[in-house]
């Protein structure tokens, strides 16, 4: 860079407002990059407690179904679940947390696939085996936007990372090389200004005795 810049006053007032610039944007980054971090750390967190939790009512689904069919039979339970209605529509609004959209699955919980049947006749078994299965459907959307939203900050993240390092590695440092150039040709081209002037003064003074001299 310092090559291809000339070495006036100009444009190294430029390039310290450049270098100012950059700084002052490396400095956002930075503050971006560890917000964007801490909201993913968070939220992983609480990934990590979804996913158990899942697959433990899955578990205990499995085993509520086996106690179902042996309290009310097969066909009873078959019965039940063939009433389930259709999942509701989804209805996905995005947030933004740092300049990146995040998702947010909103649906009524009212609606939500709901099984309908008469709980007279039924056992306690088939209605504990609903619950579970109807929590899970919640869990799952639950699950799938908070790895949407994992992979949108990762993602956000990794690019912020990467121009934080382009501008304190090679950016700023190059920025600030180039000012040294250009001071370093602005002093030398004074120091050799002085030293003209000094030997057009020494010149002059020369002259002035010569003159002096001859009209003696």
């Amino acid at each position: 860079m310092a090559k291809q810049v000339s070495s006036t006053r100009m444009e190294l007032l430029r390039i310290k407002q450049k270098t100012k610039l950059a700084q002052k944007g490396h400095s956002l980054l930075k503050k971006k990059r560890d917000a964007l971090m801490m909201e993913l750390f968070k939220i992983a967190k609480n990934m990590a407690d979804v996913r158990p939790k899942i697959y433990e009512n899955i578990k205990s689904g499995r085993q509520s179904i086996i106690t179902a069919q042996a309290m009310g039979g097969p066909l009873e339970v078959k019965t039940i679940g063939d009433s389930a209605g259709e999942m509701p529509e989804l209805n996905i609004i995005y947030e933004s947390v740092g300049g990146v959209k995040l998702p947010k699955i909103n649906f009524d919980r009212a609606k939500m696939g709901k099984i309908e049947y008469g709980v007279v006749m039924t056992s306690s078994s088939i209605d504990n085996c609903v619950d579970k299965f109807e929590r899970i459907k919640e869990d799952m959307l639950l699950l799938i936007q908070t790895e949407e939203t994992i992979k949108r900050l990762a993602q956000e993240v990794i690019k912020t990372k990467r121009r934080v390092n382009s501008l304190e590695h090679i950016l700023i440092p190059d920025l600030q090389k180039t000012q040294k150039v250009i001071k370093a040709k602005l002093e030398e081209a004074e120091r050799e200004n002085f030293f003209r002037l000094k030997m057009v003064k020494k010149k002059s003074e020369r002259k002035a005795k010569v003159g002096k001299k001859s009209k003696r």
